[in-house]
């Protein structure tokens, strides 16, 4: 007879948890996820290398239908039956699962978060575990779903040929928008940071409505081509061709249940452009509003008066970036999202890029002013005034100015990677125009191979928008470098984009997430796990804007006797990007002020020039600063030496301490891996302190003052006590070899038996010859702790 307390974790899952789940009727293979990895574990980059952090893994998630019931975290037997609860009802809350347990395998211990009052923790038997059918009615009972609701809620996802399921984030979002139309809700709002798949999820949350026959004909509005073919012809495709269309050229078909439009397709300023009208009102149950947050959310936009028209159908509005200001608001339409799944989210649980900002100044940046009667290149005498970051490229162009930001955006890419997909946002039109011929002048070397390594990608330029597909290419090499205004903001999907350059003085939130949103895109196995901005704008300091990353406020409020719907912008007001000028068909404005591309342009108005050109201003770099993304979701603005010693003292209360973890811990990159999850930048730090010492040192040298030895220094120290004569002369060999390496590359590189393929290792013998020099791989591998041990013996 086994002794249960001995027995594994692994093993009271098989033989007592598992066992009461099957007697309770659920099926292990459609209804149970065992061990379930829901995140991929935050991106940690460390130099040219980068690694996971830990994934939030859930040992049992219990599922009816497509909506994530239970949870359960298992312990061994030697723990008590509630050992496990506190972490299972951490990862309860973020599944938003309602029915936590632990347990031991002796029983469990279970927490109802829908009860508000009375005994909500219970143990109950193993053999008393709730059947699929009496928790799903616990739910619905909480829920209030009547049992018509109840049907609708219970149809499930699609599924694909390659297993393709809904993430957690995403699984949240679909069951919220479906149980809320399954209860009669008609104005509904999902917030999902950019890259997060939005349009996935709605595809899902129609697909199951749509099976359900709660919705029969759908409208999915979009305001650019580009987004509309991307999801006809991508997460849609399973509806298949012949149930849905594209409205174009006012043209309107009645025979398809699901139809895709852009908003400036339906409507326009003469009546018989209203093609919506040709439907009618009651014609469409369901309309989504993809990207609500632009020129949207005012009474007087495309698709307001679209939805004005169709207010008998459910309007779901679909957002990266809630447009919240005294003017415009889209929840005061929509109400508070149902859901928010966040930027700062994404990049923890490792579906989204992380990211690190290069901040530089220029000399004329903090203020430039001309001097008296001084004329521009065109004869044109330049206004006397102080110009600065907000005035250049708008109503001032230092030509040497561009240049220079072209050049420091051409050397990055030399020093790290010169087909890194770039996009430099700048004024106008005119701007990136300009931007384009000192970026090709900086890269003319790479002509020859890429004659379209750098593109202007604007709404007004028909060249450039061809080269929009092959810029968000994953497999096209170019074009490399992509200039534009606006029409790059938001939307497009621009997967490998590695460098965001920022040329613009950016004052908007909703535009700035849109614009970081284009490099969040993770493509790991494309080799794109991080992305870099360089703000040359001081854009980036909204970073430190409480609403970057915040839950959205409404700001507008209306008193009992004003209107619900926001007035408009007063004249000369901040206005949204996308709704002044005349759009060009299909596709969004970039800039409906910015200037033709020939200057110079003289204002009727003022009868003075739209630009000052200056070529004679010397402009040179005068700060430049490297930022990361920190564990806590903001940049380190302090030097990463003192946010680095905070970090550490917040693990290690003494020397002692670390040093007591550290000869512990059998592999010593577990601890750095720990600590660079939780933002000590190893890789950074040697750069700043010293590029040849390893963690232990920066370790003890930044938290605790200790002066550091490089790893040299240590080898050394080994090599003066003789310690390899108690060895042969085959493991001596060995060993020597592995100090050698450390003293190259540091601890990590010696730690695991992969050491063996590499150079200087292979050329020893095979693995298998190399570990019989010591004996048993038990002794090879106690043979390389101690020579850890040594290293450190000093300390």
């Amino acid at each position: 007879m086994f002794n249960k307390q001995s027995l594994s974790e692994r093993d009271i899952c098989t033989k007592f948890i598992t066992p009461a789940l099957v007697a309770a009727g659920w099926d292990i293979q459609k209804q149970v996820r065992e061990e379930w990895s829901f995140t991929d574990g935050r991106i940690i980059v460390r130099g040219q290398k980068y690694t996971r952090g830990k994934q939030k893994r859930a040992d049992y998630v219990l599922i009816y239908k497509s909506t994530l019931l239970a949870i359960i975290e298992a312990k061994g037997n030697n723990h008590s039956v509630g050992a496990g609860m506190q972490q299972a009802k951490d990862y309860a809350a973020i599944l938003d699962i309602p029915f936590v347990y632990s347990s031991n395998g002796d029983a469990f211990l279970e927490f109802d978060t829908t009860k508000e009052e009375g005994q909500v923790e219970t143990e109950i038997p193993l053999s008393g575990f709730p059947s699929p059918e009496e928790l799903w009615q616990r739910y619905a009972a909480h829920k209030g779903l009547s049992q018509p609701q109840q049907e609708i809620v219970k149809e499930e996802n699609h599924k694909d040929e390659t297993g393709l399921a809904p993430r957690y984030y995403q699984q949240i979002a679909i069951n919220r928008t479906i149980e809320a139309v399954a209860r009669g809700e008609k104005r509904l709002l999902l917030v999902m940071a950019t890259g997060t798949g939005k349009t996935y999820t709605a595809f899902q949350i129609i697909w199951r409505l749509w099976k359900a026959k709660t919705i029969k004909r759908i409208l999915y509005l979009a305001d650019r081509n580009i987004l509309v073919d991307q999801t006809k012809t991508g997460d849609f495709r399973p509806f298949g061709s012949d149930i849905m269309t594209k409205i174009q050229n006012r043209e309107v078909d009645k025979s398809y249940q699901i139809y895709f439009a852009l908003y400036q397709g339906l409507t326009g300023a003469e009546e018989e452009k209203n093609v919506f009208k040709q439907f009618s009102r009651d014609f469409f149950d369901l309309v989504v509003v993809d990207e609500c947050h632009r020129g949207s959310a005012k009474e007087e936009s495309a698709w307001r008066e679209v939805l004005t028209y169709f207010d008998k159908a459910v309007h779901l509005g679909m957002t990266a970036t809630p447009k919240e200001t005294k003017e415009t608001s889209n929840i005061t339409y929509f109400g508070e999202p149902i859901y928010t799944y966040s930027l700062k989210q994404g990049i923890e649980d490792g579906f989204l890029a992380p990211y690190k900002v290069v901040r530089l100044s220029l000399n004329v940046d903090e203020g430039y002013r001309p001097e008296k009667g001084k004329v521009d290149k065109y004869g044109h005498e330049v206004e006397d005034r102080i110009y600065n970051t907000k005035d250049f490229d708008r109503t001032l162009v230092i030509d040497e100015r561009t240049k220079v930001v072209a050049r420091k955006i051409s050397e990055y890419l030399k020093l790290t990677n010169r087909l890194a997909k770039t996009i430099v946002f700048c004024v106008d039109t005119e701007h990136a125009e300009r931007m384009r011929q000192a970026l090709v002048n900086e890269n003319s070397d790479m002509l020859k191979q890429y004659p379209n390594y750098v593109v202007r990608i604007t709404g007004d330029d028909d060249i450039g928008k061809k080269e929009l597909y092959n810029f968000s290419s994953v497999v096209e090499e170019q074009p490399v470098i992509a200039t534009t205004s606006k029409l790059l903001t938001t939307g497009v999907d621009t997967k490998m984009v590695k460098v965001i350059a920022l040329e613009a003085g950016i004052q908007s939130m909703t535009e700035f997430k849109q614009i970081i949103g284009r490099g969040t895109r993770l493509r790991e196995d494309d080799g794109k796990v991080y992305f870099t901005i360089m703000d040359f704008r001081k854009v980036t300091n909204l970073f430190a804007d409480p609403d970057f990353d915040g839950d959205p406020v409404v700001i507008y409020e209306p008193k009992e006797d004003e209107p619900i719907v926001p007035p408009n912008p007063p004249e000369g007001g901040e206005e949204d990007e996308f709704t002044g000028g005349q759009p060009i068909p299909g596709e969004g404005v970039d800039n409906p002020d910015s200037p033709p591309l020939t200057p110079p342009i003289i204002d009727p108005g003022t009868g003075k020039p739209r630009k000052y050109y200056l070529n004679d201003v010397a402009v040179t770099v005068a700060n430049e600063r490297v930022q990361y993304y920190g564990a806590d979701g903001k940049l380190i603005t302090e030097s990463l030496k003192d946010y680095s010693r905070n970090k550490l003292l917040l693990e290690y209360a003494s020397l002692d301490d670390f040093l007591q973890k550290w000869n512990e811990s059998e592999r010593k990159e577990a601890i750095i891996n720990e600590l660079a999850e939780k933002g000590v930048l190893f890789e950074e730090l040697q750069q700043e302190i010293g590029k040849d010492l390893d963690a232990f040192d920066l370790i003890t040298h930044i938290a605790f003052d200790r002066p550091p030895l490089t790893r040299k220094e240590r080898a050394e120290e080994v090599k003066k006590r003789n310690y390899f004569e108690k060895y042969g002369a085959g493991a001596k060999e060995v060993l020597q070899t592995l100090l050698e390496k450390y003293a190259d590359e540091g601890i990590s590189s010696i730690e695991t038996t992969a050491v063996l393929n590499v150079k200087p290792l292979n050329q020893l013998g095979t693995p298998m010859e190399i570990v019989k020099r010591f004996g048993k791989k038990a002794d090879f591998e106690k043979a390389v702790q101690e020579l850890e041990q040594e290293l450190y013996k000093t300390a």
